[in-house]
């Protein structure tokens, strides 16, 4: 009885709460938490710059591996949020608890994946870019721990993603928040050796992360168990089932691949800035911090909309699905201005947090302000690629990320950089960011006629 009777209040809040206190409750949880994510993310670079500017550049092209195993992982959740949300919607708590033990199976099986590739290709992806001995045994060190340790990675972002999908998200932001307070605090204690811990360098970096995602899964994991009753996890006699998987990567394998790219992209901006100087590399992963201020809180947002949209698509209510669309999409564009206006009048004051040279402000000062103009149309961008995979149309998040980052930016940047030197190449972002405007308006009005419009009011 008392399962029923939480399942009901869950289906209430989620079907029938005013769309924009459910979106807000749903989502300032996740927000103030990614926020939280993103200050680790940050501080933990401030850290390495005080080591030296090369330390700062191996982190900086450690980047796509570590943007890759959260593509992963994130995917995967979001196809888990997906089916898991919808299945609820339709009151097939069944379905909800196989896609949840489905759902942790395979972060097991990406970890095991991570931990191989880890430690056997580290060094390799580190000498493919750079040949400066200093940057590759850094980078190799940091790479290593972060994939062989990433356990905590993939059952933090699972585990929440099931929190999420029921509603539960403040319970995912204490997890997430605790997880990267406990990383803050120990980055200077593992980096630079105090309290009697020897002095790791770019390595205590990875420990401190590592450590923080362990802590994170371990709560999420407690709060799944305790508070999410909608949610029975059990492995006894469990065996992969092929349907809940398939249709978790229907969604998931888009997501996945739409990050992936992002690493694809990150990789190859990489090799180009750093025919310039290695300073320009720093900038560019300074920059990728910066923005995560600013991007977090829309992530979050999405994290908060995706099982609203879900949802009501199962319970087929049309009104709430395009209210919660609006409104999502008004937020973000009023974050990402926000963002914009903070990195064009306090650029300078920003850099100097990362021990900044006078190169590096001389390169970094034009390059975050031309970049930051792309955030204009940032915003709409990405709450339309999160409702293409809220209702099963990830294909099309893919495009989207495919054309903007490797037809479009990549190759842009390249051409930039030949014609015009270096502060031309930072202007790639808002011209392939104009670019993606125009697709996600024509997908986004493709999706109202083949799936919202058909609904019955």
């Amino acid at each position: 009885m008392s399962q029923t009777n939480t399942t009901q209040t869950a289906e209430n809040r989620m079907g029938t709460m005013p769309v924009n206190r459910l979106l807000l409750s749903m989502s300032l949880p996740m927000m103030i938490s990614m926020l939280v994510q993103a200050l680790y993310n940050v501080v933990d670079s401030i850290f390495v710059a005080q080591l030296s500017e090369d330390a700062l550049t191996a982190v900086s092209l450690a980047f796509p591996v570590q943007n890759l195993m959260i593509a992963v992982a994130t995917g995967t959740g979001v196809g888990i949020n997906a089916l898991l949300s919808r299945s609820l919607g339709e009151k097939n708590l069944d379905r909800a608890n196989r896609t949840a033990r489905n759902g942790l199976f395979l972060a097991l099986c990406s970890y095991l994946v991570f931990a191989l590739l880890g430690a056997v290709l580290s060094r390799l992806f580190f000498t493919l870019q750079t040949e400066q001995a200093n940057i590759i045994e850094d980078g190799t060190s940091y790479i290593r721990i972060c994939s062989m340790m990433s356990f905590g990675l993939f059952f933090q972002v699972t585990l929440e993603k099931l929190l999420q999908s029921t509603g539960r998200t403040l319970y995912s932001m204490i997890a997430q928040g605790i997880g990267a307070i406990i990383n803050i605090v120990l980055d200077p204690i593992m980096i630079f050796g105090l309290l009697g811990f020897p002095k790791l360098g770019v390595a205590g970096a990875a420990l401190a992360t590592v450590i923080g995602q362990i802590v994170g899964a371990c709560l999420a994991l407690w709060f799944n168990r305790k508070k999410n009753l909608e949610l029975q996890i059990s492995f006894k006699g469990f065996r992969p089932e092929k349907r809940i998987i398939g249709s978790i990567y229907s969604v998931g394998i888009p997501s996945i691949i739409m990050a992936s790219i992002g690493s694809v992209m990150t990789f190859g901006l990489n090799k180009i800035l750093i025919t310039f100087s290695s300073t320009a590399t720093a900038v560019f992963g300074v920059y990728f911090k910066l923005q995560s201020f600013v991007f977090m809180p829309v992530f979050g947002l999405n994290n908060g909309m995706v099982p609203i949209i879900a949802y009501n698509y199962g319970a087929q209510k049309r009104k709430r699905i395009t209210t919660t669309i609006r409104l999502s999409i008004m937020y973000a564009i009023g974050i990402m201005l926000m963002g914009l206006a903070i990195l064009q009048l306090f650029t300078k004051q920003l850099l100097v947090f990362f021990n900044a040279s006078g190169q590096m402000l001389d390169i970094g000062i034009p390059a975050l302000r031309i970049i930051s103009i792309s955030f204009l149309f940032a915003g709409f961008c990405i709450i339309s690629s999160s409702v293409f995979q809220a209702l099963g149309q990830g294909i099309l998040s893919l495009i989207v990320s495919l054309i903007r980052q490797l037809v479009i930016l990549l190759p842009a940047a390249y051409v930039l950089s030949r014609i015009g030197g270096l502060n031309l190449v930072w202007w790639a972002f808002p011209f392939a960011e104009i670019f993606a405007v125009v697709l996600c308006t024509v997908f986004l009005m493709y999706v109202y006629r083949k799936k919202i419009k058909i609904i019955p009011d």
